[in-house]
């Protein structure tokens, strides 16, 4: 089976994902083509200029290929014109309400009013997420399938071995963007009683390093799918206190697996820490529930198979 990935970007959110699924399937006997086409590295216009960009690419190119599978809406437009026997397209995240948050209201329109037309070029539609697969079906009566985003146990498993914790440590890790809510813990750092760390450049070991040697991570965010760190955590044993929004609230329970503050609350999140730095009892409970679902529901060994089949039971219809 002969499979070609589109993506804006190979790392981070959903293009990392994108290449963590490609070398799985890689690794187990699948021919994975990862398309590579440039943008302008300029933050409004470089997804456009990727669509532009990766059509041109696509039409200028001969090959021919079994399931060609793009990742988030920029790339629909390559994968319409590539020659495939099926197409498949990824959405982490209702991708609309996505750009209504952080672009203008222009541009949210624009978006809203092509987004049913172009989820329709696929023939199948794919999402990480329940609530995402809930929310497409309500909003425009599309049906995606679901498979959560799995984690590599076998490379935090290296990470566990090297750490010597640091005592009353709290620490965020991503993007220092709006939606992520840096921001936020920011403005409260002053009241939390732990030395807060920001991780926002380090590559992925040097991260998961600090968050092992972490007590909390705080995940803030206000616009978030399942956040890849989330599950980090849950694996690493370290406690998430997050805002409790869908994607979210979609593998947390609230006082089970973590800690979940209601959005745009600082003062309550400030609480939450602080109550927690100080409750191993609570830390041992949560991290526990938190490491036994991750297990249970987002490693290799669980999803690889939906993977295949996936890509099996499309070719076959």
């Amino acid at each position: 089976m002969k499979i070609l990935f589109i993506a804006p970007k190979y790392s981070g959110g959903i293009g990392g994902h994108a290449k963590r699924v490609a070398d799985k399937l890689q690794e187990n006997g699948f021919d994975v083509e990862l398309m590579h086409a440039p943008h302008v590295p300029i933050k409004k216009l470089k997804n456009p200029t990727f669509a532009v960009s990766s059509v041109l690419k696509t039409i200028s190119g001969r090959k021919t290929y079994d399931i060609v599978h793009a990742f988030n809406l920029p790339s629909a437009f390559a994968m319409k014109y590539t020659k495939a026997k099926k197409k498949v397209l990824s959405i982490h995240g209702v991708y609309s309400e996505q750009i209504d948050a952080l672009h203008s209201k222009t541009t949210s329109t624009k978006v809203k009013n092509k987004e049913a037309n172009i989820l329709k070029w696929a023939d199948k539609l794919l999402t990480n997420s329940k609530n995402v697969k809930q929310a497409y079906k309500e909003k425009l009566n599309l049906d995606f399938d679901y498979i959560y985003g799995p984690i590599d146990i076998e490379k935090l498993k290296k990470i566990e071995g090297k750490i010597t914790k640091n005592e009353k440590q709290v620490v965020y890790i991503g993007r220092n963007s709006y939606e992520k809510g840096m921001d936020i813990l920011k403005k409260i750092e002053g009241k939390i009683n732990a030395k807060v760390v920001y991780c926002t450049n380090l590559d992925w070991e040097s991260a998961m390093q600090v968050l092992k040697l972490s007590d909390i991570v705080v995940v803030p965010s206000r616009i978030d799918n399942i956040p890849n760190v989330i599950k980090e955590a849950f694996f690493l044993k370290i406690p998430v206190v997050a805002t409790d929004i869908e994607g979210i609230s979609e593998i947390i329970t609230n006082d089970v697996n973590g800690i979940l503050v209601s959005n745009e609350e600082p003062e309550k999140l400030t609480n939450a820490i602080n109550q927690l730095l100080d409750n191993n009892e609570k830390i041992k409970e949560i991290t526990e529930n938190g490491y036994d679902f991750i297990i249970k529901n987002m490693t290799w060994d669980v999803l690889l198979p939906k993977y295949i089949e996936f890509y099996e039971k499309l070719i076959k219809q």
